[in-house]
């Protein structure tokens, strides 16, 4: 059980969370709420890794190496967590950028950006 979360989405920059459980993401999104912004790992409902981006959800005032040490803390929490993903929350920013092809997450749900359509992901 595990969810990442990013307040770095590119264009709209919304709270994007992905993960294997409910409880899980409604944690992340929690931690970043709390902070202001930025990425987040949470496994079993505990937090194991955070960057804070409190300006804007997209900045911070921590210094360069301090920030390399979080990312290299989230990298390897979101590794541990069961994703396989090299850059885990490139992908979550790019996942959320609607004008590029093919499939994107909104604040409307999931849309097919070829087809210009949303895509309906509720369980049968």
């Amino acid at each position: 059980m595990s969810a990442i979360a990013s307040s770095v989405g590119h264009d709209s920059h919304n709270l994007t969370v992905v993960g294997s459980n409910e409880s899980d993401m409604r944690a992340a999104l929690g931690a970043l709420i709390e902070s202001g912004g930025g990425f987040c790992v949470v496994q079993g409902g505990v937090v194991s890794a955070k960057l804070d981006l409190p300006f804007g959800g997209l900045m911070s005032l921590e210094t360069p190496q301090r920030i390399e040490a979080s990312l290299r803390e989230l990298h390897k929490a979101s590794h541990a967590a069961g994703c396989e993903l090299p850059e885990p929350f490139l992908q979550l920013a790019f996942l959320s950028l609607p004008v590029i092809p093919s499939l994107k997450l909104t604040d409307k749900g999931l849309v097919d950006v070829d087809a210009f359509k949303i895509i309906d992901v509720r369980a049968s």
